[in-house]
């Protein structure tokens, strides 16, 4: 059987994936999509304007788009996937959960409240089991889980695959696609022949969400993790695939060989999105790249390359694709964690 699910914010980009990836999913079904005022009471296909570079799915082309409210999407659907922009989700997404339904959001807004579970499933399943604090607390029948930014999700499970050797301090510097900042976020002018030393809000999110995902959950509360992470965030001229810097500094000492395997050997998840191997690791010194190295795993997994030992410890690069496992993708997973333990 088949769940029936709906997409709040479909016209945009991070919906369009999410329908990309929903349309032939083996356990669930789109049954609403919504949108905009402007948007609603008119077919999908003749709202969104479609650039996944995939055909748009026949089975939600003609279905017509609903109001972003819960009083418009039917009683059957049982999970929402959010890829509204924060500024609408910081109050619509809590009328849904009101209304009894649970929401696996891509927005940012919440991310960081205690009671709101942040979750990378390979790497804080556990922590879904805060929806029961967040619903004993809101009065909520339905809930709230949030993935993280999409730099985050990129390196987080490489710092979670290295804990035994205790995480001291990080170091990341990003090198983001444009397709982070949505079609119209950054223009042709800006960015070609050019680099951006400075995404707004960026830094803050990685030093603070990946303290969040890497904390400890003891059935009543959270812990951040005590790690120091700095971080600093810069646009390039890539389509998609967000590269990152990093240099890790532990408690014990890391060989490379160390680093390698305890990358290679970190573990996936029995969900159907979750990637085996989840983290590919590269030989090469100029690897992984965003045009090469992105679309590994249908675009889930996470690439790792260049290790080496440095002044600051371990150093290397990995890479995601931003829009799939670094968003819509990143949704789709907690939906399948949620329907693995039971919540739907």
């Amino acid at each position: 059987m088949t769940v029936r699910v709906g997409i709040l914010g479909a016209t945009g980009a991070v919906g369009q994936r999410l329908v990309e990836l929903l349309a032939p999913h083996p356990q669930f079904e789109i049954a609403a999509l919504t949108a905009s005022e402007s948007s609603a009471d008119s077919a999908y296909r003749s709202v969104a304007k479609w650039r996944t570079g995939s055909p748009m799915p026949e089975s939600v082309a003609d279905m017509m788009v609903s109001p972003t409210e819960p009083v418009a999407v039917s009683d059957d659907v049982e999970l929402l996937f959010s890829a509204l922009p924060s500024s609408v989700a910081s109050t619509v997404e809590s009328a849904f959960c009101e209304a009894g339904y649970l929401v696996s959001s891509n927005s940012s807004n919440e991310r960081m409240a205690e009671d709101v579970p942040l979750v990378i499933p390979e790497v804080n399943a556990d922590h879904i089991e805060l929806l029961e604090i967040q619903r004993d607390e809101r009065g909520w029948d339905g809930a709230l889980v949030k993935n993280p930014n999409c730099s985050t999700i990129t390196f987080v499970p490489t710092l979670d695959a290295l804990s035994a050797f205790g995480v001291e301090r990080v170091h990341v510097a990003t090198l983001q696609a444009v397709s982070g900042a949505g079609y119209d976020g950054v223009s042709s002018m800006e960015i070609i022949d050019n680099a951006i030393p400075h995404i707004g809000g960026e830094e803050s999110k990685l030093e603070s969400e990946s303290r969040k995902l890497l904390g400890s959950f003891d059935g009543s509360s959270l812990s951040l993790d005590p790690v120091d992470v700095g971080a600093s965030c810069n646009r390039i001229p890539t389509l998609d695939g967000h590269l990152e810097n990093v240099w890790v500094e532990t408690t014990e000492s890391m060989t490379v060989d160390d680093v390698r395997e305890a990358m290679e050997r970190y573990p996936s998840l029995p969900l159907n999105s979750s990637p085996d191997p989840l983290i590919y690791v590269l030989d090469q010194p100029d690897r992984p790249q965003p045009r090469l190295d992105r679309n590994r795993g249908d675009g889930m997994a996470i690439s790792v390359g260049g290790i080496r030992e440095s002044t600051f410890g371990i150093q290397y690069n990995c890479l995601a694709h931003n829009t799939i496992r670094g968003a819509a993708g990143a949704s789709v997973l907690n939906g399948e964690l949620l329907l693995k333990e039971g919540y739907l």
